[in-house]
């Protein structure tokens, strides 16, 4: 790859949300924006190879994309005076006079950056458009990076992406940041896309690799745009805080050849001290601006407690078991309940851990969740029925879609079935 193409390629990824934003404040449509600022790009491809990289690159392409789109607009005025002169001219010619005026006024990019996030993640798509789309339009990634990501084929996610901005369309989403009660769902909807994306990183449904960094990269390098966005936002700053502080110990989970190393057996000094501090002061700000923590900042007060450990020893599972208490009360779910059986299991002994777990086994939306056995195995071990461990691990095992973890959790089995 040519110096000018890595050029463009680096400046893609960072202009190409704010050109998307600013493209669909002019022409109203998510997916007629994406293709008028790919047209931006293929101009680029064309014109800097020999004219050189301007010095503002990304105000170079949003002008080539205001461009098109004011030529485009005044085509429709053409078309639409064939049918309707009179009106259809008005409202054209007043969305062109708008578009002008928008080359001359630099308007908040930050405000366009927050209403494009906000369409990408509208609930009226589904939870796997929105993280394709997401990803796509606020991420700048191509279809390919995406598939590769969520090992699904490029078909695949590209099929998601083009129903995605149908869909958007057909249901005339509003490019707009919602207001008053509307608020809190929508901005529900953007974290969960976030830390779906994040979660796909930190521990992989599927594949050989047990971490994949690059999705957790992206998903901060989101939250860290929003909290910027919206820094009145007390959850925005939980989640940031939660990802930071989980990011930190993406080095530490994996071993030599790629193996996974549980929370027990990490070697803290290779914990990244830079990010658990953004952590810690993301979830002070977050503390800081008032009211009851919300799920993603209690999530994130639990790593807090563990990255303030200096071994597994020290870590105040005591309070770890209570803010998990909070969170079952404030988002009740049986994935919670998995994990409090761990801190409680800590806390007060693993018989205690098991019987929250042992209320859980009937329970429909676990039946397929392989931590459930996971943990199960390993609070039996810690009680010495190592027989019923290795069963349990074994089952876990049958479960996960993940090759490394599977390897671990066999390992686990053996182990405990030679012990029994």
């Amino acid at each position: 790859m040519h110096d000018v193409d890595r050029a463009i390629d680096a400046v893609w990824r960072m202009e190409s949300a704010r050109l998307i934003a600013g493209l669909t404040r002019i022409v109203g449509d998510v997916g007629l924006a994406e293709d008028l600022a790919q047209d931006a790009l293929v101009a680029a491809l064309q014109q800097w190879p020999e004219a050189g990289v301007p010095d503002n690159p990304g105000a170079w392409l949003m002008a080539v994309g205001r461009r098109r789109a004011i030529d485009l607009l005044r085509r429709q005025a053409l078309l639409a005076q064939k049918h309707d002169l009179i009106r259809r001219d008005l409202e054209v010619q007043q969305d062109v006079a708008l578009a002008e005026r928008d080359m001359a006024i630099d308007d908040d990019i930050g405000d366009d950056l927050l209403r494009l996030v906000f369409v990408a993640c509208h609930p009226v798509l589904s939870k796997d458009a929105r993280v394709a789309l997401t990803l796509r339009l606020v991420g700048g990634l191509t279809t390919g990076e995406i598939a590769r990501a969520f090992l699904v084929s490029e078909a695949t996610v590209a099929q998601r992406i083009v129903r995605a901005k149908r869909t958007l369309a057909e249901a005339r989403v509003p490019f707009e940041v919602p207001r008053g009660a509307e608020l809190g769902p929508r901005l529900a909807s953007v974290l969960e896309v976030i830390y779906l994306i994040f979660n796909e990183g930190y521990a992989a449904t599927g594949g050989d690799d047990w971490t994949r960094p690059g999705l957790c990269e992206e998903a901060l390098r989101l939250g860290r745009i929003l909290a910027e966005l919206a820094p009145r936002e007390p959850e925005v700053h939980g989640l940031v805080a939660l990802m930071e502080i989980q990011a930190s110990r993406l080095r530490a989970r994996v071993g030599p050849t790629g193996e996974p190393i549980r929370l027990h057996e990490q070697d803290r000094g290779r914990w990244d001290w830079l990010l658990i501090g953004r952590g810690l002061a993301a979830l002070e700000r977050a503390e800081r601006l008032g009211g009851a923590l919300g799920p993603y900042a209690l999530q994130a007060a639990i790593a807090a407690c563990h990255v303030r450990a200096r071994t597994i020893d020290d870590t105040d599972w005591a309070r770890i078991a209570g803010l998990y208490d909070a969170l079952a009360q404030l988002a009740p779910s049986p994935v919670v309940e998995v994990n409090r059986a761990v801190a409680v299991g800590r806390a007060f002994g693993p018989a205690a851990g098991l019987d929250i777990l042992d209320a859980l086994r009937t329970e429909p939306s676990l039946q397929g969740y392989h931590l459930l056995p996971s943990v199960r195995g390993d609070l039996l071990a810690k009680l010495g029925r190592m027989e019923e461990a290795g069963v349990e691990f074994r089952r876990a095992a049958a479960m996960t879609g993940n090759g490394r973890e599977r390897a671990l959790l066999i390992e686990r089995a053996t182990a405990a079935t030679q012990n029994a």
